[in-house]
């Protein structure tokens, strides 16, 4: 009696309930009834849909209510008293202890460095432009790999997390493990300069010297895209992590925004009067502005939703800044010897005269050049690469506070990694959703353009419709028809009733005739062109032809009397 009592009990832990007979939080009480709704089955999938809405909804709100971190932020006391007085003494001072850590010098030589964080904020990735590239945790101070490549490299990053980086050294880019393994060397990315990653596209995008934009999609290791830009060499690349669109500067001042599937930019506009050193994009507002620096020491936010002109724009000494802003919308400018943070929302309201906005916090940094400025995400820590290694110092109140971690753990260990990295692999999403505009995802397909339809659909692509029918949708198409003299011959004789009836021979072959003269076959294939001069020229003659050509007709019948001359017909113009 004991063992089938331990089996059922056995039975018992290891069986699951139907989902339909599950316990379920009760829906809320404002749940509309789509009572007016004949069909059953619709009704039911509509409140169930419904249900399933408004329990989401209350969720959401009793979850925003375990958000206890709040952002920290530096304040006065009194109106003379100003932020950026506050050195970094003194603010460690005030911090805790687990705070403090963040605050370090590393010296290293082989310098100017670059770091690039990882999407946790846990791990630390740096590349000197002698060769020396280091990953490690820098809560711990573990270090994962070091290496020595005796050769230039201008950039890193890490990739879908912290086992994996790649280095845009001398001649292509290497793809390295958390070991310092070398993993792939990808050939087709020549001389990059630059590199991006896209965590929820896995691509791993470089532009360089030769000018051209590439990603690779790390999964399957193929060539999604290749662009050329036509602008030269190019030193600055920056992702929107809202939308997925690369932004790159060019020599000329030029800012260019690329998706995979467009060939030509998206968006280009003249940024500055010299070749562009810095660009980021605020992840706060929903990719909604963009932050610019030119060699000409002006620094330009601009609202990426008009393109209208900039919103703020001010003037810095030393020559061209680092740019990079923070997940909580603050602006970091790394120029000359020091590093000025700004914060909202004085940075994103319009102010007409070229002033800089209130100043945060600023940090002298004596070792020149200043080459890169990352914030450590869900930290308030803000690390500087220069020629002597890498300086990190505290901003309160410029990370996230709150993380997800579904999306990004400081806290994983290796299982949920994993399960995370499958997770990521399964949700991939298509280089071809990248657009300015992710809203259109689920949303209602727009109206055709096509004013005809080909073979009886409206389903084919612009790029593959004939000719005609493109300049027809485009409003470039001369729809005008020819006429011509015979026709009008063949028009004239069936008005006549003494005319005698034509064969069917008779008529095929004069409609025919005159088919093959140059006037006739070059307005044919202008028909096709767009509109110009000089096809409207010969149609206006051929029209005064066909006019006098009547009148003569009309004249010889006796219709119409003809027009007795005058002595003012010589002042008539032709």
């Amino acid at each position: 009696m004991a063992s089938s009592v331990d089996s059922l009990f056995v039975k018992a832990q290891n069986t699951t309930l139907p989902k339909s007979l599950r316990p379920t939080s009760p829906p809320p009480d404002n749940v509309p009834k789509h009572k007016h709704v004949k069909d059953l089955k619709l009704r039911t999938k509509l409140n169930r849909q419904a249900a399933h809405a408004a329990r989401s909804k209350a969720l959401v709100e009793d979850a925003e209510l375990l958000l206890t971190n709040e952002a920290g932020k530096m304040q006065v006391e009194t109106e003379l008293e100003r932020t950026w007085r506050i050195g970094q003494d003194d603010i460690v001072q005030s911090a805790s202890q687990e705070a403090a850590k963040g605050r370090r010098e590393l010296k290293l030589d082989g310098g100017p460095y670059r770091s690039r964080y990882s999407r946790n904020g846990r791990h630390l990735a740096i590349v000197g432009n002698m060769g020396h590239v280091a990953t490690f945790d820098w809560q711990t101070g573990t270090m994962h790999a070091e290496l020595q490549l005796q050769e230039t490299c201008r950039d890193i990053t890490f990739l879908q997390d912290q086992s994996f980086f790649a280095v845009a050294q001398k001649k292509y880019v290497f793809i390295y493990d958390r070991d310092g393994v070398e993993l792939h060397r990808l050939k087709a990315h020549i001389e990059p300069t630059r590199l991006e990653f896209l965590p929820y596209h896995w691509l791993l995008a470089s532009v360089g010297n030769n000018g051209f934009l590439k990603y690779q999609d790390t999964s399957t290791g193929h060539i999604v895209a290749e662009h050329r830009t036509k602008l030269g060499a190019c030193h600055t690349l920056a992702q929107n992590k809202h939308n997925a669109v690369l932004h790159l500067g060019h020599s000329n001042g030029v800012v260019t925004l690329w998706t995979p599937n467009i060939p030509h930019p998206a968006v280009q506009i003249l940024a500055h009067y010299g070749p562009v050193v810095g660009l980021s994009v605020d992840p706060s507002s929903g990719g909604r502005y963009m932050a610019t620096s030119g060699q000409d020491g002006v620094v330009k936010v601009w609202d990426c939703r008009n393109w209208k002109g900039t919103v703020r724009e001010w003037t810095t000494r030393g020559g061209g800044a680092e740019l990079e802003w923070s997940a909580r919308g603050a602006l970091s400018v790394a120029v000359g010897g020091s590093v000025n943070v700004y914060t909202k929302p004085s940075i994103q309201t319009p102010h007409a005269p070229k002033a800089p906005p209130p100043l945060y916090l600023t940090h002298p940094i004596p070792h020149r050049p200043l080459t890169s400025v990352r914030f450590c995400p869900f930290q308030d820590i803000l690390t500087i690469g220069h020629n002597a290694g890498l300086s990190s110092i505290l901003v309160p109140g410029v990370g996230e506070p709150n993380f997800d971690s579904m999306e990004a753990d400081p806290f994983e260990n290796k299982k949920a990694r994993r399960e995370r990295e499958v997770k990521g692999l399964l949700d991939k999403i298509q280089p071809d959703m990248i657009t300015l505009d992710p809203d259109f995802v689920g949303a209602l397909a727009p109206p055709t353009k096509l004013t005809t339809a080909v073979n009886d659909t409206h389903d084919i692509p612009f790029a593959r419709l004939p000719r005609l029918e493109r300049l027809r949708v485009q409003g470039k198409a001369d729809e005008t028809e020819l006429v011509d003299d015979d026709d009008e011959d063949i028009a004239d004789g069936d008005a006549d009733k003494n005319a005698k009836p034509q064969s069917r021979m008779e008529k095929e072959k004069r409609k025919m005739r005159g088919k093959g003269k140059s006037v006739k076959r070059y307005l044919r294939k202008q028909r096709k062109n767009v509109i110009d001069p000089t096809a409207v020229a010969i149609r206006a003659k051929l029209e005064k032809q066909r006019e006098e050509k009547r009148v003569a007709k009309a004249i010889e019948n006796g219709s119409m009397e003809a027009r007795k001359p005058s002595a003012l017909d010589r002042f008539r113009r032709p």
